[in-house]
């Protein structure tokens, strides 16, 4: 199998090269147009959509949460999905209602300095781990870390990937995405028919993991319910491609690429649910599905998991060369300047993969809870267009998501023990739960003390 997946590889990655044609303007670069200017179309926003989101990393965590947790696991899962629901509807306010250009813009606006600082801090930290887990996945396929077809996987992909981004920047993206978006589908339905064909698809699934509030599944559901108010905001991917179409084609490609994403997360995630309730004692997850599948669906299995780490690498480092250059202007706005964040942050991922933590789903759950401190600035400054309040209702929100962030980090790689014995899903529960109320309730009490500020002010 391996010799087939470098030659799937070797013939996505040709494809990608030939796809993308090297610009010269900024406009395509940073901001995906043609070469006349115009805007992508809506279908290629919603393929570029969901296969930047169906990352590697994603498609993985849905199959293993199935293997552990049952169908709650995967539905837990696919409910971070919900984020092109909210993305959509963030991006319709921040952009069509109120103008801002950008997410820093609008936090530049209403908070100053430090209101794009704490954001480029951690959609910074969102970029660098998922250039890491993707590459960390490509290298799972090939051999156990540390091994000779591991570090080759991982170098030749991070190349490639580079070599075609560097290319094209979001214009390439978007035509790569379209292409590698088109593949994944095909071998995405052959690997279900293929499944459902061996009948392995049946009503005994569905109770597994059983429906109980106290099991780490229906617990994480409730985190993913949580977390995805704020998870779109702080995925710069996402928000990017907010700001290329016109209104209605950017939302409908939110809602589009929305359940196209869910059911592709669910119709994955349930090959990790089938092989955790066929699993023999001391199996793993791709020993079971192995046995029950055969070489051919495992192929396919690995295949989409190659075609999405391909897909959202180039993404990613299009976004982390815009944030540097265009958003940020830590640099002087120009395509080589562009090429070089790209190198940078391509560099990065790979240090993290050979030295970094290699729980996946921790780096999503840190990310995730990171994100929430703005839930208040959704809710309040920018649903609610409050213009009045203060940076250090901002500042206290950001510092406490970060500490919750580094507190669940902590508890689950048994660094620490504040928070007891109890599951580490179920202490992240409690953790998003403190950040939110606390996020919120310093907003409301901002707004409030500046409302009885500004009659004494006015006189």
């Amino acid at each position: 199998m391996e010799l087939s997946l470098i030659l799937l590889v070797s013939g996505l990655a040709l494809v990608s090269i030939v796809l993308s044609r090297k610009v010269s303007h900024e406009g395509s670069f940073f901001r995906g147009q043609s070469a006349d200017g115009s805007a992508p179309k809506l279908l290629t926003l919603i393929f570029s959509q969901v296969t930047t989101w169906i990352f590697a990393r994603s498609l993985l965590n849905a199959a293993i949460l199935g293997f552990y947790y049952g169908v709650w696991g995967t539905l837990a899962y696919a409910a971070y999905y919900l984020s092109f629901l909210t993305g959509g509807k963030i991006i319709d306010h921040l952009r069509f209602e109120q103008g801002y250009d950008s997410v820093q813009s609008f936090l530049s606006d209403r908070f100053g300095g430090w209101g794009s600082r704490c954001y480029n801090f951690v959609i910074g930290v969102r970029l660098v781990s998922e250039v890491f887990a993707n590459l960390l996945v490509i290298g799972i396929l090939f051999g156990a870390a540390g091994t000779q077809s591991y570090t080759l996987a991982v170098i030749g992909l991070a190349i490639v990937t580079l070599l075609y981004s560097m290319l094209g920047g979001l214009h390439a993206s978007l035509r790569t995405d379209f292409f590698q978006m088109l593949v994944f589908i095909a071998v995405l339905i052959v690997l279900m028919v293929l499944v459902a064909g061996g009948g392995h698809f049946n009503a005994e699934l569905l109770a597994f993991k059983p429906f109980d509030m106290s099991e780490p599944g229906p617990i994480l559901l409730l985190v993913a319910l949580l977390q995805v108010w704020s998870y779109p905001m702080h995925d710069p991917v996402m928000m990017d491609r907010g700001f290329l179409a016109d209104r209605e084609t950017t939302r409908r490609s939110f809602l589009h690429a929305g359940w196209i994403s869910s059911l592709s997360i669910l119709a994955f995630g349930s090959l990790g649910v089938i092989a955790g309730s066929n699993a023999l004692s001391g199996e793993d997850m791709n020993q079971v599905l192995t046995r029950l599948l055969g070489p051919v669906p495992m192929f396919l299995f690995s295949a989409s998991l190659v075609i999405s780490a391909m897909s959202t690498l180039d993404s990613t480092l299009t976004s982390s060369a815009k944030m540097m250059v265009v958003d940020m202007r830590l640099l002087t706005a120009n395509i080589h300047n562009g090429r070089i964040v790209m190198a940078a942050f391509m560099l990065m991922g790979i240090l993290l993969v050979f030295v970094g933590n290699k729980d996946l789903f921790s780096a999503v759950a840190v990310s995730g809870t990171a994100s929430m401190y703005l839930i208040p600035v959704i809710f309040f400054s920018l649903w609610g267009n409050r213009t009045d309040i203060p940076v250090w209702s901002y500042l206290s929100s950001f510092a406490i998501a970060i500490g919750g962030a580094l507190l669940y980090f902590t508890e689950s790689s048994a660094h620490t023990a504040f928070l007891g014995d109890a599951h580490k899903y179920t202490k992240l529960l409690w953790i998003c739960l403190v950040v939110m109320v606390s996020g919120c309730l310093l907003f409301w009490i901002g707004g409030a003390s500046q409302k009885q500020l500004r009659p004494a002010a006015e006189l």
